[in-house]
């Protein structure tokens, strides 16, 4: 990549991040993620658009509400500088402006997945179904369809399987349905050999999570931990190197 063409992509990213933002805070809440336009979580007041330029504007206030001075979330930057980081990762993998177009749709959906499952512990079916479609889309535009359906398929019957075992078995949800739904995004999106490497990744970094959790007295035993931002990592991994990992596993 140009320099230019860097800036322009991390920028857009940022602009991306901040939409991110909309979504993870609205959707929860069965609100618009178009009207009304953007304002201050404590005085409500419209927020003007220099005020609402991503990563600038807070920076430049500081973190706080121009109107009544209330703490902005630290979360926000985070999420425009995530999704500019990763905008970035896909223009340097990706060449192909169909499949650059549809890894930035990929990871832009699961951005606002983790936080709403960090959040409030559910993977909105609003967000993966209509995923799932576009995911088939650029499956088609990209002459991959049938290969896509069927990762799509057993991702989700992977998941399934761990529901059902864990409610046969544990008498509990293992994984919930939103699960299921969000594997069947990241199978649309991946395909095979790549989806195979996203769940296993996802359970490991899953699995980490939950010891250092209950080592650390954050969670208990039966305390419910949200497993979406680990598949979500994991679909990331493999993104960039899942098929590089699955000619490793195969091979040893």
């Amino acid at each position: 990549m140009s320099l230019a063409d860097a800036i322009l992509t991390g920028a857009f990213g940022a602009v991306l991040g901040s939409f991110a933002n909309v979504v993870i805070y609205r959707v929860p809440r069965g609100e618009s993620i178009v009207a009304p336009g953007s304002r201050c979580p404590h005085c409500q007041t419209p927020i003007r658009a220099w005020d609402n330029v991503p990563l600038i504007s807070y920076a430049l206030l500081r973190g706080r509400c121009r109107v009544c001075g209330a703490s902005i979330g630290v979360r926000y930057p985070i999420v425009e500088g995530l999704m500019a980081v990763l905008a970035l990762a896909v223009r340097a993998r990706f060449a192909d402006p169909i499949a650059f177009l549809g890894a930035l749709m990929f990871v832009f959906l699961l951005v606002a997945i983790t936080f709403i499952d960090l959040d409030h512990q559910i993977i909105p079916h609003w967000l993966s179904q209509p995923g799932i479609l576009a995911g088939l889309v650029f499956a088609g535009l990209q002459h991959r369809l049938v290969p896509a359906i069927l990762a799509g398929l057993g991702a989700a019957a992977f998941i399934l399987l761990i529901y059902v075992a864990s409610l046969l078995l544990l008498k509990r949800e293992g994984m919930g349905l939103g699960d299921a739904w969000l594997a069947a995004l990241m199978g649309v999106f991946l395909g095979w050999p790549a989806i195979a490497s996203a769940v296993f990744l996802g359970i490991l970094v899953g699995g980490v999570a939950a010891m250092v959790l209950l080592v650390l007295g954050l969670r208990g035993r039966k305390d419910a931990i949200p497993f979406g931002p680990a598949l979500a990592a994991g679909a990331v991994g493999a993104l960039f190197w899942g098929e590089a990992i699955a000619r490793w596993y195969w091979r040893y």
